[in-house]
């Protein structure tokens, strides 16, 4: 039978006479797991911070009518051509309307919807920004903006001004940043907007919109639905996109398709909008945790050799322990018990590490225009690396104790105090 007690008094003794030893070990394994959870955190916060800019703008589900070319031309309807080689040249799209037909019973559908978290119209019109001799091409885009801010984190990009405020003015507009710094213009200061027929409309800047994206803030601006529609001149049904956000993400891609059958839009998921954006994201995944586990690899051989040569230094103390009655066994057990306490106490000390490290991080300053919301930097938080770092710091030290005390506990105590 086992005396663990004996055992565990003898793990301790050994590991407090030789304290250096015992020091280096455990500082071994707490800067190996220390500099794995900080570099996890941090790599993971970023690309997160990244795949949001993007994500956190897009929807679920995007409703549009998209202008295309005639599945037939005119010529496939004269059958007797029906045999004949036809080469048409200069094929025009179909005409088309922009708008959604049925937009408004559309949205009433998708709010019935169990799977729906909500639903919101847009209105997406080209115009033309004026300020004295300065004029700029751009996108005006009608949104219910309480909708808006309650679907997504559009409130957190209005670095000027609040969405109520855009719903409270008739002829308010959030102007982009990009727009607002080339025209010189700030909040309470009056723009004019000219649509593509030359009709003019002066508005009030209610708010400055900055999503990070230069191409975006340089031509794009919000108003109120009801506000770009009166100056298009068209009415209140008048839509041309709806935004679908889902309870489940995962459901985007079958629902699309569902919906852009049943109502015959085009109806794009999130999934097939940002594929390209989603493969670099993925890509950047791979590498951190490709970096993490080479890390974890790496400190896994440096402790093992810390805790080797900690184990071949006490070759004297086993010939004694044999010699005074233990068995291999029990030798076995008191040098994996100080691997285990080393590991265990190396892997607390990494996990304080690593948290106050990402801690001084995520207090870093870090503000860029680009990026308005950002004001520190992105430090993932996500206890499984606690977990991960705290599992392998026991793991590697019970691989890196066993090897050489499995070796130690087969050897003949008379030859160890033979020297030879």
């Amino acid at each position: 039978m086992i005396n663990w007690r004996v055992i565990l008094n003898i793990a301790k003794t050994h590991l407090l006479t030789k304290m250096k030893s015992t020091v280096t070990a455990s500082l071994g394994v707490t800067f190996g797991i220390g500099a794995y959870i900080t570099l996890i955190s941090f790599m993971t916060g970023l690309n997160e911070m990244l795949d949001s800019l993007i994500l956190n703008q897009t929807p679920h589900i995007h409703i549009y009518n998209e202008i295309e070319p005639s599945d037939k031309q005119p010529i496939a309807l004269y059958q007797e051509f029906e045999d004949a080689f036809n080469v048409v040249n200069s094929i025009k799209p179909k005409q088309s309307q922009k708008k959604i037909h049925n937009g408004l019973p559309i949205l009433n559908y998708l709010k019935k919807d169990k799977k729906v978290y909500g639903a919101t119209p847009q209105l997406r019109a080209q115009i033309f920004y004026l300020s004295g001799s300065i004029e700029l091409g751009g996108n005006l885009v009608g949104v219910d903006i309480m909708e808006e801010a309650r679907l997504s984190n559009i409130g957190d990009y209005i670095v000027e001004g609040t969405p109520q405020d855009l719903k409270n003015s008739e002829n308010g507009i959030l102007l982009g940043a990009g727009l607002a710094k080339k025209m010189s213009l700030k909040e309470g200061d009056r723009v004019q907007v000219s649509t593509i027929k030359g009709d003019v409309f002066p508005l009030k800047i209610v708010g400055i919109y900055q999503s990070g994206i230069a191409d975006i803030d340089n031509i794009q601006s919000y108003a109120n639905l009801k506000t770009v529609q009166r100056i298009l001149g068209e009415a209140q049904n008048y839509v041309t996109d709806i935004n679908v956000k889902l309870y489940d993400i995962n459901e985007a891609t079958a629902m699309a398709s569902r919906l852009g059958k049943q109502f015959q839009v085009k109806a794009t998921s999130i999934n097939e909008a940002n594929a390209q954006f989603e493969t670099g994201s993925n890509i950047r995944n791979l590498i951190t945790y490709a970096v993490s586990i080479t890390l974890l690899i790496v400190a896994g051989f440096g402790i093992y050799n810390i805790l080797n040569m900690l184990i071949y230094e006490k070759m004297k103390d086993i010939a004694i322990l044999k010699a005074t009655g233990f068995s291999g066994n029990d030798v076995q057990l008191i040098f994996m018990s100080q691997a285990m306490i080393i590991g265990a106490l190396g892997g607390i000390l990494g996990l304080i590490v690593g948290f106050v490290l990402s801690k001084l991080i995520d207090n870093v300053a870090f503000q860029t225009e680009a990026l308005p919301t950002i004001t520190t930097y992105p430090i993932n938080y996500n206890i499984w690396y606690y977990v991960i770092g705290f599992s392998f710091a026991l793991i590697s030290t019970f691989v890196a104790g066993w090897l050489p005390s499995n070796k130690a506990r087969r050897i003949d105590p008379v030859r160890i105090i033979r020297g030879t």
